[in-house]
């Protein structure tokens, strides 16, 4: 078969082996693909077996389209019968014909998510119960949750652990609303994407009759990236499988990374003991990276406890060793990190899309961004907006907007309603009409509601009102940061994300607390003069600016989060935050299995790499509005040393990196001698004289002895009264020199 030919001997073996239960291990970038597509083509072509009694299972409509391209153009036509598709679109089929037995029409409605937050945003309203503490997304992942693992809302009722832990998280009518959410759709004739893999494996077990004609119809099942397959998608294909148990699976347990997902790990390390006659087949060939690369992929996943043995090698070529680089703070990886990308691709000859930065958490791409900006290098955000696009840093930005400029309409209209103050739609059109009538602004109109609108409307706008003089006030009397704290917690803005506990919820709460690290950052520079939210948001809107570039060139830098990254390759890859807390995340340190997950994740980010991979880690990032002193990721000591080498190119400081012989003893060990050699910056603060009052400087000459509310002490070493702005050089005795502009200085002159 000339198919069979490109394939080395344990792909070949993975697709002519086609009886019997089998599991096929393929390591990253070993060409699982291809085994898989090639294994239905010779069902097809060589075993004569009817394509309708094929199933393929994959997790996206790409993945699916992808290998019946690829089977077409072995097959041709035939490979439009196969039953291909992702999990959902596969059972909804069999849904469609079989749903009357359990009670469903077969025209039922499918609910997308938009769908089911929004029926039970109203269930949640008809039981009164507040919508805060309910909020829609919560609750949807609680349910979902509880589908996946196969629990019905009588069977969450009467659970006294899972109603116990709703209780201590002061939800205690999560059951009822998911048995009121239930029975709603139910009599809607309507399911949820949850319900497509529920209510199969329902029809499976309560019909048995059902059940057996698919056994009979579907004789061989194919699973992709059974690694990511949850408890209810696994009880289905066994039940399918189990009269001719012709199932393969395939995937790998090192790049399991979907746990938060519902994703359940012990499916493919246990799947040998539902099936002791199991073929196992490893294919451990790495055609993608480097051998460095490979070698130090293995060195890191050999760390798991929880793990089917394997050993992925490669024939390619031995490649550049794994290049550690080391910053004094966040925003200085960030410079390091970009500098690094243009240096490579300028003396090497490549392209921007050759290059990948992966982190952790959606909200660090913040620093990344604004540091290839300055740079001017192109980038694209993959899986998310950038930084300053995403909503809830709209949302504080225009609430910030507003309490500076209350003629701002835009942030206006964003905000007049975020959260929830009972101000509808129609209500501010008529805030609008009335200021246009009245040829006045809409915030004159908002300070007399009453008068414009009415008291049933004047109420929740008054305090709303209120709630901006207040802010207004904190805007004169405090720095940028200190005020944009006060409009973040006063607004509800950080009350509202906090109290949101899915995974979309924390990391929209990070970004915003990103948002307050950069203020934080503006307002600590010693440099600048003047720290007010005004000065800020002048700055960020210069930045943000260049987001509105609607350039369609492809030839741009990809930033995403790891998670998003799976599946895919890069020449370049940069892996940023290796912290502790940061990257293994402080929420995944609770039990082994989240540490090990974590340790997967890292692995799935060196092995996106075919050429070269970096990794950067800070020693201070700012957390919660704090400069904090950052530990290198115990995961770096997981890497073999003789696979890293410390950059001195693209270094942080000047210290000189530890010997090899020394690297090669205990590599955190190294990192740990370094960092305590190199303390972490420390933010210099002065403290004015309790009389400073700034002097009159018309008389400024060199030579004078001055002080500084910020910089301290100093003697002017140079004047420039040429132009409309004096300047004054001047030699601070803890800042070094600087110079500044007279008009805005605030500057006291001491006698020498």
């Amino acid at each position: 078969m000339d198919y069979l030919e490109s394939l080395n001997p344990p792909q070949r073996e993975g697709v002519i082996n086609t009886e019997g239960p089998c599991m096929i291990i393929a390591g990253a970038g070993s060409g699982k693909t291809r085994v898989l597509t090639y294994r239905i083509a010779h069902l097809i072509r060589s075993q004569n077996v009817d394509a309708f009694n094929i199933m393929a299972l994959t997790f996206t409509n790409k993945a699916a389209k992808e290998m019946r391209d690829r089977i077409e153009g072995v097959v041709g036509s035939e490979a439009r019968n196969l039953w291909m598709g992702t999990f959902h679109s596969v059972f909804a089929r069999i849904l469609r014909a079989e749903a009357h037995h359990i009670g469903y029409p077969n025209s039922f409605t499918i609910y997308d998510t938009d769908d089911s937050k929004s029926l039970i945003k109203q269930v949640v309203k008809e039981m009164g119960l507040d919508e805060t503490q309910y909020k829609a997304s919560t609750v949807y992942n609680r349910i979902s949750g509880a589908k996946n693992k196969l629990i019905s809302w009588q069977e969450y009722l009467n659970n006294a652990l899972i109603m116990g832990d709703d209780a201590a998280n002061m939800r205690p009518e999560i059951g009822n609303i998911y048995k009121n959410y239930a029975l709603r759709c139910f009599k809607s004739g309507a399911m949820d994407f949850d319900d497509l893999l529920f209510n199969t494996d329902k029809l499976f077990r309560e019909h048995l009759e059902v059940l057996n004609k698919y056994q009979h119809r579907i004789k061989y099942i194919l699973v992709d990236e059974f690694q990511d397959t949850n408890l209810c998608q696994y009880f289905i294909i066994r039940k399918l499988a189990s009269v001719n148990e012709n199932i393969c699976v395939v995937g790998d347990d090192a790049q399991s990374i979907y746990a938060f997902r519902g994703a359940d790990i012990s499916n493919i390390l246990n799947f040998e003991k539902d099936y002791p006659e199991l073929r196992v087949i490893k294919l451990e060939q790495n055609y993608r990276s480097t051998n460095n690369i490979v070698q130090a992929a293995n060195s890191v996943i050999a760390k798991n406890k929880a793990q089917i043995p394997k050993e992925v090698w490669t024939s390619n070529e031995e490649g550049n060793l794994i290049e550690l680089i080391k910053a004094v703070s966040d925003n200085e990886e960030g410079k390091l990190v970009a500098t690094s990308i243009f240096e490579e691709k300028m003396q090497h000859q490549l392209k921007f899309s050759d290059f990948v930065i992966l982190y952790r958490t959606n909200s660090q791409s913040r620093a990344i961004e604004e540091a290839l900006r300055r740079m001017n290098i192109k980038y694209k955000v993959v899986g998310g907006l950038s930084f300053y696009q995403r909503k809830e840093i709209k949302d504080l930005l225009a609430y910030l907007r507003f309490s500076i400029n209350q003629q701002d309409e835009a942030s206006f209209r964003r905000i007049i309603n975020l959260p929830k103050r009972g101000i509808g739609d129609s209500t501010v059109d008529k805030i609008v009409v009335a200021a246009n009538d009245h040829a006045i602004s809409i915030w004159e109109v908002l300070q007399h509601a009453n008068s414009f609108l009415g008291g049933r409307a004047s109420g929740p706008i008054d305090e709303f009102v209120s709630m901006i003089r207040r802010f207004e006030l904190e805007i004169q009397r405090k720095d940028a940061y200190e005020a944009a704290s006060e409009i973040a917690k006063g607004s509800g803005l950080l009350r509202d994300l906090y109290a949101d506990k899915t995974v979309e919820g924390l990391s929209r709460f990070e970004n915003v607390q990103e948002l307050l690290n950069a203020i934080k950052e503006f307002t600590d520079d010693p440099e600048r003069e003047d720290k007010s939210l005004g000065a800020f948001l002048q700055e960020v809107s210069l930045v943000t600016g260049q987001d509105e570039d609607k350039d369609k060139d492809p030839e741009k830098v990809t930033l995403m989060t790891i998670h998003m990254a799976k599946g895919l390759e890069f020449r370049y890859v940069y892996i940023v935050g290796m912290e502790e807390d940061l990257f293994p995340s402080q929420m995944m340190l609770s039990s082994r299995s989240e540490l090990e997950e974590e340790r997967r994740l890292f692995y799935v980010a060196i092995t996106r790499a075919q050429k070269r991979v970096f990794l950067s880690y800070a020693l201070t990032r700012y957390r919660f509005g704090r400069l904090k002193n950052c530990e290198p990721s115990r995961f770096l000591d997981d890497v073999d040393a003789n696979f890293v080498k410390v950059s001195t190119k693209y270094a942080g400081f000047d210290s000189a990196p530890p010997s090899s012989s020394q690297f090669a003893k205990s590599f955190v060990s190294g990192m740990k001698k370094t960092i305590s050699s190199q303390p972490a910056p420390k933010v210099t603060q002065y403290r004015p004289s309790s009389d400073f009052i700034p002097s009159d400087t018309a008389g400024l000459k060199e030579g004078m002895k001055v002080e500084h509310p910020k910089f301290g002490f100093g003697q002017v070493i140079q004047m420039d009264n040429s132009g409309p702005d004096r300047k004054a050089r001047i030699k601070f005795d803890d800042f070094g020199e600087k110079t500044l502009l007279l008009s805005f200085a605030k500057l006291k002159i001491h006698e020498n």
